[in-house]
């Protein structure tokens, strides 16, 4: 049997019943029932309930326990009274006796409980990290983000695109992240930047031939940060085709983003491309004000010109006076206050 885990601690079924098992966590919780101590032991995949009563020849052990030792345990899979299974997890039909166990890990009182979903100030969180990622729901996330990366890569994989790795450390350029440099120990007082984005060495891979590229691409800005972009660096799906027009970009990245959230958007229900309505520029920035509408909200400018012919506002008497343009202005039929 392996040093530390004969399985995970999302493999264990009524299959596995009778069998003798070696598990290795963290003590997500420990409970006390009537002397007889239940732990649920979590790894990275899931949860499985362990016990020992005075009779296990580990229950002194066991005792000893507190939430977030590391633990390695051995004991034989028994199955769970009907009444007592837990269907929300894998392993609900099941419980480990423990018979030996072995302290990988103490840990003395947390900063930042890892049980329940208590918020803390963002100052602790981040010192206490390592805590802070153990946590079910962040940790979900993390797990979220590779799968969805790893989704994007097969999908573009499946309709023949070849994935290349460009460079991060580069001679600077006029476009670069200039603010973020790397000096150069063969070079004494020459720096090497860090490309905002792969575009030259794309290009590069385009005019040679290699007709249809991607790559999951880290980018870097020196910018303040946005709400959908942190302020340094992120990373992006870059893509190039080579002969092709517009509507065949759309028509090969429209079943990608599709595919993504059908994925895993929880079941919700996900439009087919031939219904996306698409927006050219001119008319997203004539009926929204904005190349990204949100077309949840209904709301179009419209043209109110004739409003303000004659106005006093020299603004608008000085714009009407030119050719074609026009004033648009966001519709309010029943009217609203400045202050919200």
């Amino acid at each position: 049997m392996h040093a530390y885990r004969s399985h995970t601690c999302a493999d264990l079924n009524a299959s596995h019943v009778g069998q003798t098992v070696r598990l290795a966590g963290w003590v997500h919780r420990v409970r006390d029932h009537g002397g007889v101590l239940f732990i649920d032991l979590r790894d990275h995949y899931g949860m499985t309930q362990v016990l020992a009563d005075p009779d296990s020849p580990a229950f002194a052990d066991v005792e000893k326990v507190r939430s977030e030792w590391c633990i390695r345990i051995e004991g034989n899979v028994k199955a769970r009274a009907e009444d007592l299974v837990n269907h929300k997890i894998p392993t609900g039909e099941i419980e480990v006796f423990v018979r030996g166990l072995e302290v990988l890990g103490a840990a003395e009182e947390l900063p930042l409980p890892v049980f329940g979903d208590l918020d803390y100030p963002e100052e602790t969180r981040l010192k206490y990290r390592f805590l802070d990622l153990r946590r079910e729901g962040l940790h979900a996330n993390m797990k979220l983000r590779s799968d969805v990366v790893r989704s994007i890569r097969n999908r573009m994989w499946d309709i023949g695109f070849t994935e290349y790795q460009t460079p991060i450390i580069t001679a600077s350029s006029p476009e670069g992240a200039r603010d973020f440099l790397v000096p150069s120990r063969l070079h004494p007082g020459k720096f090497y930047a860090l490309p905002q984005a792969p575009q030259q060495f794309k290009q590069l891979i385009m005019v040679s031939g290699f007709d249809k590229y991607f790559q999951i691409a880290p980018c870097f800005r020196d910018e303040d940060p946005r709400a959908d972009r942190s302020p340094t660096d992120f990373y992006q799906l870059d893509v190039e085709m080579s002969f092709v027009e517009q509507q065949d970009v759309f028509d090969t990245i429209s079943p990608v983003i599709a595919g993504v959230f059908d994925e895993f958007g929880g079941g919700r229900k996900v439009d087919a491309p031939s219904e996306w309505p698409q927006i050219s520029y001119k008319d997203a920035a004539l009926k929204y004000g904005t190349d990204k509408p949100d077309l949840r909200n209904p709301i179009e400018m419209q043209v109110g010109s004739e409003h303000f012919k004659g106005s006093g506002f020299k603004i608008f008497a000085s714009l009407l006076e030119q050719d074609g343009t026009q004033i648009r202005a966001i519709p309010a039929p029943t009217g609203g206050k400045r202050k919200i």
